[in-house]
């Protein structure tokens, strides 16, 4: 599947598009997106890890995590690398409630838990890789570049764990219901109003009583 096919496979398996209210954002604050853009590679590699951790028997998952978790460090020295181009400090910013609100859907016992934390894998890289198609078409040169550079990676870490749920899924595990029940929650968590800016956030709402 060339680069495009990839991209094009990771947007449809979403229910929605990003509002327009949070693209408009997210073109006016950069620097916001790009910092919690960061803590996303950074936090992506911790989730890939994690399944090895937790799974330590399954071979062919552990080599393909292992191989993810080294790409979302490049990604997150990459944006890092940006960060400091473009003189933006480092700054704490908090989490969006977006992969914790996917992660609430997750089954507590196995092997559903390791079917819906892929699955729930698949639905954030597939965010991703939407939502850097969509930037690059409202952003500066040098960043519409660095995203369109990382759409393909996007597009392909969502094809790792949609296939690594799909080939470990048992005939009785309800997948097409799961996917369904994930787009939804997914759909919700990424349209309803949100606080604050984040790279996973929905539109920010400005809080009552500020100027």
């Amino acid at each position: 599947m060339d680069r495009a096919a990839l991209s094009d496979a990771a947007t449809a398996f979403l229910a929605c598009a990003s509002p327009a209210a949070w693209l408009e954002a997210a073109a006016e604050d950069p620097a916001t997106v790009l910092i919690d853009h960061a803590n996303c590679e950074m936090k992506a590699a911790s989730t890939a890890l994690g399944f090895i951790y937790r799974y330590p028997e399954d071979r062919d998952l552990a080599a393909r995590m292992s191989r993810l978790a080294r790409e979302e460090l490049r990604h997150f020295e990459q944006v890092q690398s940006l960060l400091a181009r473009r003189a933006i400090a480092p700054a704490y910013v908090s989490a969006s409630r977006y992969a914790a609100g996917l992660r609430e859907t997750v089954a507590r016992s196995e092997p559903e838990r390791l079917l819906d934390s892929l699955l729930v894998g698949a639905f954030i890289e597939a965010r991703s890789c939407e939502r850097f198609e969509q930037l690059a078409g409202c952003v500066d040169a040098e960043l519409a570049r660095f995203y369109q550079g990382l759409l393909a990676s996007e597009a392909g870490h969502f094809r790792v764990y949609l296939q690594l749920a799909q080939s470990r899924a048992p005939r009785n595990y309800p997948l097409a219901e799961r996917v369904a029940a994930l787009r939804a929650r997914e759909a919700a968590l990424i349209s309803e109003p949100d606080s604050q800016l984040r790279f996973h956030s929905g539109p920010p709402v400005q809080p009552r009583g500020s100027a």
